[in-house]
This record gives structure tokens, sequence and C-alpha cells, in this order.
């Protein structure tokens, strides 16, 4: 039975309850109802002679009404022995379910606008609608390019007397609400309907700009964020007894990127480092500390040459082969001086480690795979109960619902490895640490494992909860880091390159660009720090701006460019407007509306594109792509060279609009270096 109750008022019509009551079960999928439900309550408010789309307060209040009262329900499809889950909602909504888009979103507001159009025009041939932004800037700011396909759906399914798909962009046209973001959509060629933002909405947004907190003030608050998603981030994951080299260098910088753009959405989030601290490897290296330098090294460069020694003795020697995998027992067991040891070793690597965060300016908490190994014999019982886990000549194994090699998690001489540590691991992370998202950071030759992982994980059970939505699980992988011949990043003499140093390098190679060209102002010790910044900033963006999925080239030279996609060319725009906000009197602060206005064609384009931050930063996250955050501001950063070099703006006129415009600039600009983890520099 559908439900609808009308009231009218001197102005409007509008709806105030409507309902669909489910009398009896029905045999086809759960979607259905709310099909149905959504056609008729359309129909009754035709009726009533109210557009669907008018009885809406707001965007937002509209989306909830849509929660409250059609229950979306999961729709779960078996597919031989693969399970897969669908969902009746869009991909985006999916996708960014375990956040709230940002208000301010632009995109996201006028796809909505056309989504209730496109429903009220069509409501039985309504699928996800598409927005992109015009390429064409003369004919608009945004297009939506669906009347098309539209008209051949209404063609087919009949029932509909349009003739052409421009007569469907009309009629979509005709059923978008009044709003504050345009005023008079076009139709340009077969059908494409063209908006252009109006100016009054871009000042009006840009003035909001000056009330928004800086990126350092946003912290999460647990009284007030009650339902917010916990997400973990597993990343950088480097081994104990071995330096950090180019190889962490990815996974350390897209990881915390990853949790910067979630810590500033107010999620609240746990940064894990998923040390490579236990193993059989560790019997060996104490059993050659013990032999050669009575227990204990004090720098990590001493413990890899160890380690590097531990590995051949243990190879060439039985006798001491004997004696290590006597001392993994004993470790394993619990005994005190191999304990002592153990620890030994673990913390001269932890302070190496932290030297390497610390320059990074990185933050993460460290949980290696000793803290999960007591978990593993109680998990792999859950799992063979469940007959996921199986024996297989001698080893117990996963094999997965797709083709691929089997995770082996007990070797068949009882030995643990990696995937009985992983899958002890998540097990922790669902059930103890509550984690509503849990996204691993790995280089791309890790996806088939991760894969078995999750798969396993999903199997079990594990992600299913009765009071919330089902976890999600995400792996994050990316290329290598290559050398300019195209090979893998190494020393000439074929040696990994480790990290302190090739960081410490891109610090020298700044401060001696500064030297050479000559700094004003800048003290010794300004210079130092400034060298820094620049050498760090150079490195982060390098890596954060190409396709995770590819490899990329390592090179000093095209990094630390002035011109181009570079972190030292928004540097330098990010000196500029500070130079200018440094040298105005005007205080922004007390700015009116009335007093903000445009009058050049570069004005516009910064401001619109300023606007365009919430939609970068949703689109960013939605898909873990922080290059979309690096194309965001090297985009924000030419439109601002552009200004710069058209528009006059100390002395101008225009002067107070200007000067508006340029605190937003670079307040937008902070708040992207905030996310890429870069620290801006204010004078060169």
């Amino acid at each position: 039975f559908f439900f609808c109750r009308f009231h009218q008022t001197s102005s409007h019509t509008y709806v105030s309850r409507v309902a669909w009551v489910d009398s009896q079960p029905y045999p086809y999928p759960q979607s259905r109802p709310s099909l149905m439900a959504h056609r008729l309550q359309t129909r009754a408010l035709r009726i009533a002679g109210v557009a669907p789309i008018k009885y809406n307060v707001s965007l937002q209040n509209y989306s909830r009404m849509r929660g409250r009262t059609f229950n979306k329900k999961t729709v779960r499809l078996h597919s031989d022995s693969i399970k897969s889950v669908q969902s009746v909602e869009s991909l985006s909504e999916r996708k960014s379910a375990l956040f709230k888009f940002e208000e301010d979103n632009l995109k996201a507001s006028l796809k909505s606008l056309f989504t209730q159009a496109v429903q009220a025009a069509y409501p039985e041939n309504f699928k996800e609608v598409s927005l992109n932004e015009c390429a064409n800037s003369g004919l608009g700011d945004y297009q939506f390019n669906d009347a098309m396909h539209l008209f051949s759906v209404v063609r087919e399914v009949g029932g509909c007397d349009v003739k052409s798909p421009r007569e469907v962009a009309q009629n979509i046209i005709n059923m978008l609400p009044v709003n504050p973001f345009f005023e008079n959509p076009s139709i340009a060629g077969p059908g494409f309907i063209n908006v252009k933002i109006s100016d009054s909405y871009i000042s009006s947004k840009i003035l909001q700009n000056f009330n928004i907190c800086e990126p350092r003030e946003r912290r999460v608050n647990t009284a007030e964020n009650v339902n917010y998603p916990r997400v973990i981030v597993d990343f950088s994951s480097p081994n104990i007894a071995k330096e950090m080299h180019v190889g962490h260098l990815r996974s350390t910088i897209i990881g915390d990127s990853i949790c910067r753009m979630l810590e500033y959405k107010n999620i609240e989030t746990l940064r894990l480092n998923h040390v490579g601290d236990w193993g059989t490897q560790f019997g060996m290296l104490i059993e050659y500390l013990n032999d050669e330098h009575d227990d204990f090294v004090d720098t990590i460069g001493d413990l890899q040459s160890c380690y590097k020694l531990a590995k051949k003795r243990f190879d060439e020697d039985t006798e001491f082969k004997i004696r290590s995998q006597a001392a993994v027992v004993k470790l394993q067991a619990g005994d005190p001086k191999m304990l002592e040891i153990w620890e030994n070793v673990c913390q001269t690597s932890r302070n190496e480690f932290e030297t390497i965060y610390e320059a990074l300016n990185v933050r993460i908490s460290e949980r290696g795979e000793s803290f999960y190994n007591l978990m593993i014999s109680g998990i792999l019982e859950e799992l063979e109960q469940k007959n996921i886990a199986v024996k297989s000549e001698g080893a117990l194994c996963i094999f997965s619902s797709f083709e691929g090699t089997p995770l082996i998690c007990r070797k068949s001489d009882g030995g643990y490895n990696y995937a009985s540590t992983d899958l002890a691991a998540i097990n922790h992370r669902i059930k103890y640490e509550k984690a509503d998202w849990v996204i691993y950071v790995t280089d791309s030759g890790q996806k088939k494992h991760f894969a078995g992982i999750f798969d396993a994980t999903e199997r079990a059970g594990w992600l299913e909860r009765c009071e919330k939505s089902d976890v999600r699980l995400s792996h994050v992988g990316f290329g290598l880091v290559m050398g300019e011949d195209g090979k893998r990043f190494r020393t000439r003499s074929g040696e990994v390159i480790r990290l302190k140093e090739l960081l410490s390098e891109a610090e020298s190679r700044c401060y001696d660009e500064l030297k050479n060209r000559g700094t004003s102002g800048l003290s010794e010790i300004e210079m130092k720090q400034t060298a820094r910044k620049l050498g760090i900033g150079a490195i982060k963006y390098a890596d954060l701006q190409n396709n995770l999925s590819t490899n990329y080239v390592f090179s000093f030279d095209r990094m630390l460019d002035l011109k181009g996609n570079t972190a030292i060319y928004l540097q330098y725009a990010h000196v500029r407007v500070s130079a200018v906000l440094d040298k105005t009197q005007i205080d922004v602060q007390n700015v009116t509306p009335q007093e903000f206005r445009f009058k050049a064609k570069e004005e516009r384009a910064l401001a619109l594109h300023i606007l365009k931050f919430a939609e970068s930063l949703d689109s960013s996250l939605q898909d873990l792509m922080p290059s979309r955050i690096c194309d965001y501001l090297y985009t924000l950063s030419s439109l601002f060279n552009d200004f710069y070099g058209s528009c006059k703006v100390i002395g101008d006129d225009n002067e107070e609009s200007r000067i508006i415009l340029c605190h937003a600039t670079a307040s937008v600009m902070r708040r992207c270096f905030f996310i890429l983890g870069i620290d801006p520099v204010y004078k060169l």
C-alpha cells in the first residue's frame, strides 16, 4: 500500500509524509518494492499538481528524506563460488557510504539537482546521472551529457512522446528547481545541457572561506562524531634489522596522505605500522649476535651487516643452522635471554625508523607481526572449523573463490608465515579495534595476496555486522620507483638506495640551489630550514602526483625544476601569494559581501577553481588517489599565476576584492599542502 499526505499553503503544496507498506513477501529481489514505491510517489505528486522535486527544503534534506522513506537494502548475489555484494544505490553512493561529502561540494550539489530533475521527468527510466566540467569554458562551467542516452532508452521503452535528445534535455531543464548555483541552463549540440555558475554564488562562497579554520585546527571530537567511521590504515611496514630504503618511500608517503585526507574530514583514523619483527630469521640473527657482538649492536647499519653475515653462515654452517633453529624455538617460548636480545634489535631499528618518520613528518603507531603471534593458532582453528582452511600436502592452505595461488597459512613443518599473521591482524582490527574500513598500502605485487586475505575474511563472516554496514576492505597498490635508466632505482654498485641518504641528498641539492640563486633576507638557519622543506616536499610531490598503479622515474633534476608540475613550482606560487598578502594594508576579515566583485576573466577562473577544492577532496578519498589533490593544486597555482600576471593587485581600484581572492587562494593552497604532507614555504 502507498500512503501520501499533502499539505497546502498559500504559496505551494508540499509532502509531509510518504510511506510504502509491504503487505506480503515478494519472490524477487528486495529492491523492487522500493522502485515501485518511487514510481507511485512520483505519480501521486503529479496528481496533486506538484513537481516531485518541489517539496525539498534543501538538497541535504532531500537525501535524508529518501533515506527515511525507502529502506535501500543490500542485495547479495552469488555467482558460482564467488560472492559479490551489490547495492541498489549508485556506485558513488556506495563508495562514499563511510564518509559524508563536504557540504560545499559544488559538483555533488549540481549532480543532485540533475538527479532530481531526471527522476521527475523520466522516473521509470532513471539511472545514475553523470556531470562533467565543460571542455569549452565559453559554453559553461559544467555539462550534463545524459540526454542522448535517455532519449534512446525512452524511445525503446515507449510511452513517452519525445522527438529528439534536445527535447529530453529541455524536459530535464524544466524540472530543475530554483537554486543558488546557476540561473539559465543552455542546450548545445544534440542535447548537452551547460550551466554557468553565477558570479553571486562564487562571491558568497569565496567570502565564506574566511570562516573556515586552518587544517591544523581540525580535530576528531568523539562526542560529536559518534556515528563517524573508524578507519585503520596499514602502511610503511619496514623490516626490523634492515634499513629503510627507497622501496619503503611510496607506502609511507601515500599512506600518510590517505590518513591526512581522512583526518581532514574529521574521520577517526588509526595509523598502523605492521613491521616485520617476528620469524625464523631472528633465530640466526640472535645466535650471530651472541657469537660475535656480545648480544648487542647500537646502529641499524651494524645490524644490517650482521644480518647479511648471519644469513651467509646459516646457509654454509650446519651447526650454526641447528643452533639458530633452536634459538627460534626459545624465542617463541619466551626465553628471557632470547627476548632481551630481540628487544634490543627491535629498539635499535625503531630508533632509526623514527628518525626517518620525523624527517618526513609522518605519525604512525608500531604494531608488528609479533603482536599477533599468540592469536594465530586460534584464528587458523576457526578457519579450519568453517572449512575455509584445509590441509594440502601437509600444509594448511586457503583456496580462494577465484583462480590463483592458495594462501599457505601453516607450512608442512608447522611454522607460520605472513599470510597467517595477516589473517590474525585483519581479524583483530575488525573484531577488537572495531574498524569500519581497513586500508592496506603496499606495492602492486601484493595485490593477489590481499585479494586472497580479503576473500577468506568475507567467507569467514568477519565482515558482517548486525547493527552497522559491512566492513570495507581496500588495497592501495602502487608501482615501483625506477631510475632514469628504466631499471629499479639503485646505487651504481647495484645496492638498494637507503631512504635516509635519499632525503639528505634532496635537502643538500635544494640548499646548494638556494645558495647559487641568492635569497633575500634569509639567514643561514632559515635557508637550511627552507632547503629541508623544499627537498622533502619535492620528493613527496613527485611520488604523489603519479598514478599509483604505475611505476615512476625518480629524477632529482625533474622534481627540483622551477617549471612544470613540481613541488618547487607550487612553493614559488605560494611564496608569491603570501608576499602579496604581506604587502597589503587591507583587513580581509572585515570585508562585507557588497565589497567583493570580479572585473577580469582570470579572477573568475581562479575563484571558481577555489570552490572545486571540496569535490577534489571527496573524489580523492572515494578512490584513494592523492594524485587528484596534486592535479587540483597545480591547476590552482597555474590559475593564480595567470591572475597575478594579468591583474594588478596592490594599488588597483579593485584591490580589496583581489586581496580577498589572494587570501582564499593561499588558504586553499595550505589545505592541499597539509593533505599532501608538505610544509609550505612563505619566503624565498
